[in-house]
């Protein structure tokens, strides 16, 4: 069939709403009901309930299991399954010792109590939410923060955190937990992220819309896949062809995720500290609304003053015929660089004595740089003016500015403070939150001025300063009072109407009490400030956001708001429609589809009731979801095989009953996923061997009626950390940023050099789990193995055999590094017979008189560590039965 032909048939296929009254309510649809454990419910193969469903199916077709597998290769498949590391011979040889039912019970909670479980289980987890540590699209940008997500996860399911509540805290941890819960929203944000669609595309434009339309698509897609089994995304244009899932409550999953971007976000990892943290951002906020107050009568005040009007037009006009700025030679003070907006910074010039003063005039820079246009260059975001009348005397405030909301580029108008004190000897700027200049973050002024009847105390004073950049003749300490701003020569008669506007507006009416109120309110924020610059520094994580620092045209939606999602039509962005509210869809049968939220409810609220609403125990998709994706992890496909799609489209259930079965016990242990893996893993269907009989591989090719075990090929991360673990190089060190097995080049379009590392590098010895992972360039290695792509959600690895495969663990120089690690490793400890313990550590068996003929032959002619390159090649590293 062409194309053109699938369309056509598939648009003249009717939807689900007119399938609905003529078929029964689908499988995945219905609620959970445990059923009975099989009619065979005593004979001696069945260890756990579960077996009981497979073995009546099994009969049912003429078939019985495989018998159990051996003692080595169990143990192995055990490991592998569950800390993804193979174990040691010593371990083997106790295990064949003694291979009782006790024996592998006490594996099984050692394995699941080790910190390796959760290491290996969530690299599926991440597979699911496609996360990565790069942007993805044109401009894959790294993301330094997206690893606190990877840990959390690997944490939560060391800890056996209850499903539900797994579910729930990466929806809305936020407000569940709030301070380091936002890092578990990390799963909203793991996804690609569009750099030039989000920081350089303007709003109001239609490419804006549909960035962000696509944005919470992704969400939508990631939560429905992951934890729904569900395709609603695929409503997005239309009605589901085959589902139940309508447009409008598509669009209303989108309204569920308008309030959060995803960016990196600060937060305090101790909820004490959070709270404490929120608390004193209150009280600031509090006061900076009544400062607002104050500071909007004073303006009024100050242009009601006696001659005023006329001095304000007198600047004005000057402003205006200032010619262009002089961007050659001196270009002032500059801070040194920070890495985050919230860092401290100032400066400070101390006069040769103490004197008379009517303002402070700050001029700022006019720089290009990064794209930045000029005017404004440096200047913070908000920034607190100082004076003292002595070196002992204490710093009273002169006032505050704040940048007003819009573009971040500043006119070059400098920055006027009138001055109280009668005597100044030192002025003090400092700066919270720092000027980005593009990656990185600084405070920058062209001049600083102490204007008295006209002229400049502050010319050639000491400066000092927090840090400064040193770099003549254009930016220095000292040039931030030589005199030259970016209109310095031409400005005389303008500090003369300055000076004389200061003057005027100290004798308006009703100003001196209103700027005493404003002077103590200041004062009041000191302590408020210091009291969080106290607070230990925060961490940051890229996570699901609604107040964060903005970049270029990327700004938050800010204060619990959420951005209107409307209707679609045929989901473009230019045609809205009706309006949507947060909610599911109602197909599920559980709860109400649309969220009963006030109006004033904050974003949040959304997430939170999405988050009870999947992880309801009622829930029929959430449950058998995840009783499904673990048993494809230990048995290779899932009971149903189309894990993310238990839809129409998908392949129902081989064992309904079976999965229900694993749901509701899932349910009852309340949500514990260890006691799920411990329930399957001591299963007898479990423990079969992977050869099946000639009728099982007549009957059951496919593995379908579970006749046996799977053969499987390690997955890449597994085969990676194997080769590591034999050759004693494994770094086992948890948590932190990831590893970077590339040579990265920070260009306009950062490149990521796969290839041009040293093999050697102790930091490329951790877990696979660790390693910091691309969307645009993948591993090469890695991806001969068939590893997850991150830009796409991926709920099963396909198993390939390719040629490069052979290639890439014959030749490649991590392979080599490791035979001849390996080699060194045997040697040292067991110099009588090393050939013997790297066939132990490779095989964990001795080897056949046969094949210790061969590997000694090679060894000799080739060295020992061609022979463990051979042994690193062989299919019993390679694969697991």
């Amino acid at each position: 069939m062409t194309t053109l032909a699938l369309l056509l048939a598939l648009a003249a296929c009717p939807s689900w709403a007119q399938q609905a009254h003529e078929e029964p309510v689908w499988w995945s649809l219905v609620p959970l009901a445990p059923g009975r454990a099989g009619r065979v419910t005593e004979d001696p193969w069945i260890r756990e309930p579960l077996d009981a469903f497979v073995l009546e199916r099994l009969r049912a077709h003429g078939l019985e299991p495989a018998p159990p597998a051996d003692p080595r290769s169990l143990l192995r498949r055990l490991h592998l399954d569950l800390v993804g590391l193979p174990p040691t011979p010593e371990e083997v040889a106790a295990f064949c010792a003694d291979p009782s039912e006790a024996a592998w019970n006490a594996a099984i909670e050692r394995l699941l109590a080790s910190p390796r479980f959760g290491e290996r289980q969530a690299q599926a987890w991440l597979d699911l939410v496609h996360y990565a540590d790069s942007h993805g699209f044109d401009k894959d940008k790294p993301r330094p923060h997206a690893w606190p997500y990877r840990d959390w996860v690997i944490e939560a399911l060391n800890t056996d955190l209850p499903y539900g509540e797994f579910v729930r805290m990466q929806l809305a941890g936020d407000v569940l937990e709030p301070g380091p819960g936002v890092v578990a929203t990390g799963m909203l944000a793991a996804g690609p992220w569009d750099f030039v669609g989000q920081v350089e595309v303007a709003d109001g434009t239609s490419e804006k819309r549909r960035v962000r339309s696509l944005d919470r698509d992704d969400m939508v897609a990631t939560v429905a896949t992951a934890l729904l089994s569900t395709t609603a995304q695929c409503a997005r244009c239309h009605d589901h062809k085959f589902d139940p899932v309508s447009q409008e409550e598509y669009f209303d999953l989108q309204a569920v995720f308008a309030g959060v971007d995803r960016a990196e976000v600060a937060f305090d990892a101790d909820p004490g500290t959070a709270a404490r943290r929120r608390e004193l951002q209150r009280d600031l906020q509090e006061l900076e609304q009544r400062r607002g107050e104050r500071e909007a009568e004073l303006a009024q005040l100050l242009l009601e003053a006696p001659g005023a009007r006329g001095l304000e037009g007198e600047r004005d006009r000057l402003l205006a015929a200032l010619p262009e700025p002089d961007r050659t030679g001196s270009m002032g003070w500059h801070s040194g660089l920070a890495q985050r907006p919230d860092e401290l910074r100032w400066v400070m010039v101390e006069l040769e004595e103490a004197g008379p003063a009517d303002a402070i005039r700050l001029h700022p820079a006019n720089e290009v740089f990064r794209g930045h246009a000029g005017a404004g260059f440096g200047l913070p975001e908000e920034l607190e003016v100082e004076v003292r009348s002595a070196e002992d005397a204490p710093w009273r405030m002169a006032g505050s500015w704040q940048r007003a909301p819009g573009p971040r580029s500043a006119a070059n108008a400098p920055l006027l403070f009138p001055v109280e004190e009668e005597s100044v000897q030192a002025v003090r700027v400092t700066s919270r939150t720092l000027f980005d200049r593009g990656g990185d973050f600084c405070f920058a002024l062209a001049e600083l001025e102490v204007l008295s009847e006209g002229s400049n105390r502050a010319l050639g004073a000491t400066v000092r300063a927090s840090d400064t950049i040193e770099a003549a003749p254009r930016w220095g300490a000292a040039m931030l009072v030589d005199g030259r701003s970016p209109h310095a020569p031409e400005q005389a008669p303008l500090d003369r109407v300055e000076s004389a506007l200061a003057r005027v507006r100290r004798t308006a009416p009703g100003a001196a009490r209103v700027e005493a109120e404003l002077t103590a309110l200041l004062e009041e924020r000191t302590p408020l400030l210091t009291a969080l610059e106290a607070l230990p520094p925060q961490r940051r994580v890229f996570a699901a956001a609604n107040e964060f620092q903005g970049e270029g045209r990327f700004q938050p939606v800010g204060g619990g708001h959420a951005r209107p999602v409307a209707v679609l039509a045929r989901g473009d962005a230019d045609a809205p429609g009706a309006m949507s509210a947060p909610g599911a869809f109602a197909a599920a049968g559980h709860a109400a589809a649309r969220f009963e939220l006030p109006g004033d409810a904050p974003e949040s609220a959304r997430r939170l009731a999405l988050a009870e609403w999947i992880a309801a125990p009622d829930n029929p998709l959430t449950w058998r979801s995840i009783a499904n994706r673990i048993w494809q992890r230990h048995l290779g496909q899932g009971l149903a095989p189309t894990p993310s799609d238990f839809g129409r489209m998908g392949v129902p259930p081989s064992h309904p009953e079976l999965l229900d079965h694993l749901a509701a016990r899932l349910l009852s242990s309340g949500g514990s996923l260890k006691d799920l893996h411990r329930t399957i893993v001591r299963s007898a269907t479990y423990r079969q061997a992977s050869s099946p009989s000639a009728l099982a591989r007549e009957l059951d090719g496919s593995r379908r009626l579970l006749s046996h075990a799977p053969r499987r090929r390690l997955d890449a991360e597994s085969l990676r950390d194997a080769l590591l673990c034999l050759s004693g190089e494994l770094d086992l060190s948890m948590g932190g940023p990831g590893f970077q097995a590339f040579r990265f080049e920070d260009d306009h379009s950062p490149r990521y050099l796969h290839g041009e590392v040293d093999p050697r590098d102790p930091a490329l010895m951790r877990r696979a789990v660790y390693r910091f992972v691309v969307r645009s360039v993948p591993d090469p290695w890695m991806q001969a193995f068939d590893c997850a792509d991150p830009s796409v959600l991926t709920a099963q690895r396909f198993e390939t055999t390719t040629p490069l495969q052979a290639l890439a663990l014959l030749n490649d120089g991590f392979v080599l590094a490791r035979a001849r690690a390996m080699a060194a490793r045997v040697e040292a400890e067991d110099p009588a017979d090393p050939l013997g313990r790297a066939v132990a550590l490779a095989w964990l068996r001795a080897p056949l008189p046969a094949e210790r003929q061969a590997l000694e032959a090679h060894a000799e002619t080739f060295g020992l560590a061609a022979a463990c390159r051979v042994l690193l090649n062989s299919a019993e590293v390679s694969h697991v039965d």
